[in-house]
């Protein structure tokens, strides 16, 4: 018997805003994008982690309105888990993310329990760290 992550969910407040971080400014690419009930879901995924998708959706999507507002008030309050993405080239990819005009949070570090890493913050305000594994 086998387990594996498929799916991540991510909230974001609009799906389009949020692909130009995670599509544009991360180079994740678009794998599907659904519409249903006045909602969207898009996934989306990295060529080197097949098969692992990352779920981009809106509070109320799927949710009773009681739930999709309680999410709603945690996303703006900025207090929802962060996501944390791994690169082989922290540095490099940070300035790129910078470029885009992404909120910084912290720049590259090295941190003392070994990755370097750095964070920035999607537009819907969630944090978004990127590590790097120390070098052996």
């Amino acid at each position: 018997m086998t387990i594996s992550l498929q799916y991540s969910h991510i909230t974001v407040n609009d799906p389009d805003e949020a692909l130009t971080f995670y599509r544009d400014a991360l180079g994740l690419e678009v794998l599907n994008d659904v519409a249903q009930g006045g909602f969207r879901w898009v996934t989306l995924g990295s060529k080197d982690q097949p098969g692992v998708e990352i779920v981009l959706s809106e509070p109320h999507a799927g949710r009773s309105k009681a739930d999709g507002d309680s999410l709603q008030e945690l996303l703006t309050k900025g207090v929802l888990g962060p996501i944390v993405f791994r690169s082989d080239d922290v540095d490099t990819l940070f300035e790129k993310v910078r470029a885009s005009g992404a909120e910084v949070m912290q720049e590259p570090i090295d941190q003392p329990w070994g990755p370097r890493d750095c964070a920035f913050r999607d537009p819907s305000g969630n944090m978004v760290r990127i590590s790097q594994a120390p070098a052996a």
